[in-house]
């Protein structure tokens, strides 16, 4: 096989036939506000020969992603509202996020963090804000997960998740670490003896949370990189968002859940796209995704179904789309519950 190498610009988009050139214009302004990356796992994937393909979809830019519907937002899911210290979301009581950085090996063209992500992005965390970090999460006994997230933390050295998870080790109230990461699909490779010694360096119990849109996503590859992860003892679910040319068919998203499960990872998370800037083209409406999911019901076993879930804009937390806790007010609005009882406008108002 050819070495594929890492896709990071337009031109090597044209140049592994990822693009025509007469793209090549459209494409750079899209590049000039959102990152490009494609690692040689993702890049051997596509079919080149469909217009159409999935995979192509998730990872290749689009110049659609330049329009900008009035309903979206820079921070769709209010992360910036709930950041007590720079680094730590704190939007539920007994958890929080860690963004321990914000560069992915991968850029998905979805992605709800696009506006922080990527070099133009906030960056790693220095040693000084991780401590700020850690304080806040040693002196807040309610904290009962810690969730790293980004970015990607998978992308970080053994040797940084080492330090990561030994200071986590020292905070008695933390019992769960979560990763959530693309790496075991996009860099395989990755997923070896050390990463996995580092992820388990705190004596707690571990999660890696999977984020894969298509069955076509877990190759030979991918699933030997799970394996290694479950063989040692961490334990594995997915997540995956709904999207629109990519999985949002009954039948293509029973293959990736029904995959799933052949790899002891538990499908967890279904998410409705959040209102990034320059995502509308891959949004489906909640009717439409409440009609697919429904039609799961029967079609796979319980041990494959997902949660159906939308984070409220703003910073609201998760609600159930399949549940009471959306209501339809109208043409493609509605009125959706939080946990906390209160009623929230989707798309917002303002």
């Amino acid at each position: 096989m050819n070495a594929v190498k890492p896709v990071k610009r337009v031109d090597d988009l044209v140049k592994a036939g990822l693009a025509a050139p007469a793209e090549r214009a459209a494409l750079e302004a899209v590049a000039a506000r959102y990152a490009i990356a494609l690692t040689p796992a993702v890049t051997r994937l596509i079919d080149r020969a469909d217009p159409d393909d999935p995979i192509a979809r998730q990872f290749v830019p689009d110049v659609a992603e330049l329009t900008v519907a009035p309903e979206e937002r820079a921070d769709p899911i209010g992360d910036h509202a709930h950041s007590p210290v720079e680094g730590i979301v704190h939007r539920y009581p007994d958890r929080v996020l860690l963004k321990a950085v914000h560069v992915c090996p991968v850029y998905c063209r979805f992605c709800f963090r696009r506006e922080m992500v990527g070099p133009q992005g906030l960056g790693t965390l220095d040693a000084a804000t991780m401590e700020a970090a850690f304080d806040y999460i040693g002196s807040h006994p309610e904290i009962w997960e810690v969730i790293l997230t980004g970015g990607d933390p998978l992308v970080l050295s053994p040797r940084r998740l080492r330090e990561i998870m030994e200071a986590l080790r020292d905070i008695a109230h933390v019992k769960i670490v979560r990763f959530h990461t693309r790496v075991p699909v996009v860099d395989p490779e990755k997923i070896d003896a050390a990463l996995i010694e580092a992820l388990k360096a705190s004596g707690k119990t571990v999660y890696v949370a999977l984020h894969a849109n298509h069955a076509r996503e877990l190759t030979v590859e991918a699933r030997a990189a799970c394996a290694r992860l479950i063989d040692d003892g961490i334990a594995m679910v997915s997540q995956s968002v709904l999207l629109k040319g990519v999985n949002d068919d009954p039948d293509v998203l029973a293959e990736l859940m029904k995959a799933f499960v052949e790899i002891r990872v538990k499908p967890y998370y279904l998410h409705h796209p959040d209102l990034a800037p320059g995502t509308g083209h891959f949004r489906l409406t909640i009717e439409e995704g409440q009609r697919i999911v429904a039609a799961l019901r029967g079609r796979i076993s319980g041990l494959c179904q997902p949660t159906y879930i939308l984070d409220i804009p703003g910073g609201h937390g998760k609600a159930v789309v399949s549940g009471s806790t959306v209501r339809a007010t109208g043409e493609g609005c509605y009125s959706i519950s939080d946990y906390r009882g209160g009623e929230h406008s989707y798309p917002p108002a303002d």
